[in-house]
C-alpha cells in the first residue's frame, strides 16, 4: 500500500550537462502533474508526464527539473540591423518631437528586444532524452519508495483502528441480548405495579417484547459491519490503487454505525456506536492519503 505525500530527488551527468530532478506528492483525488523545466527541454514535457504515469496512479505530483551545462560550449552573439535601426529612428523622432535629449548608446540600444540574439550549437535530442529518462525514472522510483514507506505507516495505523471496530462491534452483539432481558424485567414489574396482581398475560409480555426487540435488534448492521471490515482488511493486503476502494468501505460502515446509534436505547451500545463513528471518522481522514 502506498501513501500519496512523498518525496524523490535524483540527479545524473554527461561530459555536456548535469540533469537533476526533484519530485514531491501530495494528496488528489485524481493524477495532476505539474512540471517545470528548462524552456530548451519543453518538447520532453509528454514523455516525462507518460514516464511518471506509468508508476503512480494517484496524487498530485510537482516535478523541477534542471539542468546545467558543464562545458563551455561555443555561442555566437548577432545583431539584428533592422531592427537595431528602427529602435535608433524611434528614439531620434521622439526627441526631436518632444525636444529632448538623445542620450541613446549602443549598449542601451542592445538590451531592447531582439537587437541581439544568441545562438549556440545544437544539441543532440536524443542525447539529452537518455540522460533525462533515466534521472526521471531514478527520481520517480525514489518518490515511489518514499510512498512505500509511508504507506506501511498508514497499514499498521489503519489496521489498529479496525481492530478498534472489531471490538465494539463484538461488545454490541454480546451485550444486545441482555438488553432484551432487562427490557422484560421492567415491563414486568411496571405491570405488576399497576395491576397489583401477580397473574401476568405471560403472551401479552411476549408480544411487547418482541415488538421491542425488534426496534432496537442491530443484528443485521453489525453483520454488514464485520464484513466491510473483512473486506477492508482484504482490500488492504491486495495494496496498489486501493484509495477510492477503502473510502466507500468507509462510508458503508459509517452508514452502519449511524443506524445502531439511532436504534440504540442504553448508554453502553451507545457509548459503543459514537466509537465506532470516532473510529471511522479518523480511518475515512486516513484513506485520504492513500493511493
Amino acid at each position: 500500500m502506498k501513501s500519496m505525500t512523498g518525496f524523490g530527488r535524483f540527479e545524473a551527468s554527461d561530459e555536456q550537462r548535469k540533469i537533476t530532478v526533484e519530485m514531491k506528492a501530495v494528496n488528489h483525488r485524481y493524477f495532476d502533474v505539474n512540471i517545470r523545466m528548462p524552456k530548451k527541454m519543453m518538447m520532453f514535457e509528454a514523455a516525462v508526464r507518460n514516464l511518471i504515469k506509468r508508476q503512480i496512479e494517484r496524487g498530485k505530483v510537482d516535478v523541477f527539473i534542471t539542468c546545467e551545462d558543464v562545458t563551455e560550449r561555443p555561442v555566437s552573439v548577432s545583431y539584428n540591423r533592422g531592427a537595431a535601426e528602427a529602435y535608433v529612428n524611434a528614439f531620434r523622432q521622439m526627441a526631436a518631437d518632444f525636444a529632448i535629449e538623445d542620450d541613446l548608446t549602443v549598449s542601451k540600444l542592445a538590451a531592447f528586444e531582439e537587437v541581439l540574439t544568441r545562438q549556440e550549437q545544437q544539441e543532440d535530442e536524443q542525447e539529452i532524452w537518455g540522460l533525462m529518462e533515466r534521472t526521471v525514472s531514478e527520481a520517480t522510483d525514489a518518490l515511489v519508495r518514499s510512498r512505500e514507506t509511508e504507506g506501511e505507516h498508514l497499514l499498521q495505523d489503519l489496521l489498529a483502528k479496525l481492530d478498534n471496530l472489531s471490538s465494539c462491534v463484538a461488545f454490541i452483539e454480546q451485550y444486545s441480548p441482555s438488553i432484551q432481558q432487562e427490557y422484560r424485567t421492567k415491563l414486568e414489574e411496571k405491570v405488576r405495579e399497576f395491576l397489583d396482581d401477580k397473574s401476568i398475560d405471560e403472551n401479552r409480555i411476549a408480544a411487547e417484547v418482541t415488538i421491542f426487540a425488534d426496534k432496537i435488534c442491530v443484528d443485521e448492521e453489525t453483520v454488514r459491519l464485520r464484513s466491510h471490515i473483512q473486506t477492508m482488511r482484504e482490500t488492504l493486503a491486495c495494496g496498489g490503487g486501493i484509495g477510492k476502494k477503502l473510502d466507500f468501505l468507509a462510508q458503508e460502515m459509517n452508514r452502519e454505525a449511524n443506524t445502531i446509534l439511532s436504534k440504540s436505547v442504553d448508554l453502553a451500545v451507545s457509548d459503543r456506536a459514537i466509537t465506532l463513528k470516532t473510529e471511522i471518522e479518523k480511518i475515512r481522514e486516513q484513506i485520504q492519503n492513500v493511493e
